[in-house]
């Protein structure tokens, strides 16, 4: 778990420089990692998650401008939506249980954020698992055809 959480840590540092403008240059984020806790595994697959995760970004900050219409992405903390950005992906496009994502978004926020971030991301993260869930359903339902 401590292997993963540090994982997400790296993820989270290179997605708050993606944000700050440094997507266009990912070797120096990927470099700057290796600055940070853990060994060069843990930078290696952080920086590769949060590549994935950057890459939905846009389509996480319209979920959760739609979720969230009083909290949009630039009014949010830089860290806030870049948790929110790391967790949308693993919710919807990664093998990682919805429930540990959203557990693993409140730590961080808990850890980096404000006192009312955790709360925050909680609520956005289990309409998003809800809202996925319900997709899910609807597709599997279409594949078999709507009739057991």
């Amino acid at each position: 778990m401590a292997r993963s959480r540090d994982i997400r840590r790296c993820a989270l540092q290179a997605l708050y420089q993606f944000d700050a403008g440094s997507a266009d240059t990912p070797e120096i984020v990927r470099d700057s990692l290796a600055q940070s806790a853990g060994d060069d595994d843990v930078h290696e697959k952080g920086f590769e998650l949060a590549v994935r995760a950057w890459a939905l970004h846009e389509e996480a900050d319209a979920v959760v401008a739609k979720l969230a219409p009083d909290w949009p992405t630039y009014r949010q903390p830089v860290v806030d939506r870049n948790i929110l950005r790391l967790a949308y992906f693993e919710i919807t496009s990664s093998d990682t249980p919805p429930k540990v994502a959203i557990n693993e978004a409140v730590e961080l926020a808990k850890e980096f954020s404000t006192q009312k971030s955790p709360l925050f991301i909680n609520g956005v993260l289990d309409k998003i698992y809800k809202s996925q869930r319900e997709v899910d359903t609807a597709s599997r339902d279409t594949t078999s055809g709507g009739a057991e």
